[in-house]
């Protein structure tokens, strides 16, 4: 396992970056004099990029190769954030997140697909649980190194180009061979939401709440009195809600049907982010909705993906994952613009108004749907924890042969 464990090591310290410097350029950003409007399409621009990088990655590692392919973004995402504290002004500031955005994807894609080529099929179901826990966490940790450095200095900015170097280390120390890349089955947007609209919803709106929350969180936490040190403390402990109630309710998931545990995820997520609106200017009562507020909206898009694989054929579902994590890219390159907008002009609560009405809005579309086509659902998939970033993460999810125990019939 060691070489699994080289893999792990490079994840833990390239996300950990990656979650120091979100909430690095949205304090310094308004520290700078930029407005929440300015700052929203700014962290658009990553999502943006996230959703190019889904395309790039690919024939990028089919040119390269994977270690080559990793070192080649690393140097990019590298680069683009030493350029943040140099070239401070809010177009260059949109370039240089779309750089990042499209690199860390493809880095992420990197590190995903060797892990899903390890292994049975039951191990990689461990290695991907292991991901995502090793994922979220160092999420955590990124934020509990912001206190570390001032805002307005160079240091921070350092210290993420200097983790995401060193990731470079274990990754092209490893001596696992590199996994060959397969051409997935095609699945068109249209099809996807006739054969699963419940998912399709689900990946655009999640992304919509998520994006607003990556994006100007930090920005809220701010605007309500917070220093760095308290920033640091809301988003990790919204991170580890997700880290840790994802788990047991995606397995609630995998014993009823799915979409009635996305309307109650979506309708109860929407009931936190209107108490968050409204009563986060007390800290007991702030740490408790937040915790539970990850874990509800950051359960939504692996059930949704999980919905989706039981409506798929085996064969399909590398194609579908990557079909709602466009749907996921879009949703979240228009969530921090709309919520950015919103707090410009109506406030901080605005970012919690938002998701509160997109979480309703989706929750009351799932259960219009349950009503519209309610029926038994076998559960062909099971549920497992995800976060989101490249297409290449369904690799990691065992396909299990027509016929065998829990496995979808052979269709004719």
């Amino acid at each position: 396992m060691l070489p699994v464990a080289a893999l792990m090591l490079g994840l833990a310290l390239l996300v950990t970056g990656s979650g120091l410097l979100g909430s690095l350029l949205a304090l310094r950003g308004a520290l700078e004099g930029f407005d929440a409007a300015t700052l929203g399409w700014i962290m658009s621009a990553y999502f943006l990029g996230f959703v190019a990088g889904t395309w790039l990655a690919p024939p990028l590692a089919a040119r390269l190769g994977h270690i080559r392919s990793f070192s080649f973004c690393a140097a990019a995402a590298s680069a683009a954030v030493l350029l943040h504290p140099i070239l401070v002004d809010p177009f260059a500031w949109a370039v240089l997140r779309f750089v990042t955005g499209a690199a860390l994807v493809c880095l992420y894609a990197v590190i995903e697909s060797w892990l899903g080529a390890q292994g049975s099929p039951e191990q990689r179901g461990q290695l991907f649980a292991g991901y995502m826990m090793v994922n979220l966490l160092s999420l955590a940790l990124g934020q509990a190194l912001l206190p570390l450095g001032p805002i307005e200095g160079f240091a921070l900015f350092s210290l993420v180009a200097l983790l995401t170097c060193v990731a470079l280390m274990p990754v092209t120390w490893t001596r696992l061979p590199q996994p060959p890349l397969s051409a997935p089955q095609p699945l068109p947007l249209g099809q996807l939401w006739q054969q699963a609209p419940s998912a399709a919803a689900t990946a655009l709106l999640s992304g919509v709440v998520m994006g607003a929350f990556w994006g100007l969180m930090p920005v809220f936490a701010n605007a309500t009195g917070l220093d760095a040190g308290g920033v640091a403390e809301v988003m990790a402990i919204t991170i580890l809600g997700g880290a840790l109630l994802q788990w047991p309710l995606g397995r609630v998931s995998d014993r009823i049907d799915r979409r009635q545990m996305l309307a109650v995820l979506a309708l109860f997520g929407g009931v936190i982010a209107v108490l968050l609106a409204l009563l986060h200017d007390h800290p007991l009562l702030r740490g408790g909705l937040l915790f539970a507020y990850g874990g509800l909206a950051f359960t939504l898009y692996p059930v949704a993906v999980a919905h989706l694989m039981d409506r798929l054929e085996p064969g399909q579902l590398l194609a579908g994952s990557g079909r709602v994590l466009l749907l996921y890219g879009v949703g979240a390159t228009l969530g921090p613009l709309l919520a950015g907008s919103l707090m410009s002009r109506f406030g901080a609560a605005s970012l919690f108004a938002l998701s509160a009405t997109v979480l309703v809005a989706l929750g009351l579309f799932v259960a219009w749907r349950l009503r519209q086509r309610a029926r038994a659902t076998d559960h062909p998939g099971h549920f497992l924890p995800m976060v989101r970033t490249s297409g290449t993460a369904l690799e990691m999810i065992p396909e299990p042969e027509p016929g065998a125990e829990g496995a979808p019939p052979a269709r004719m």
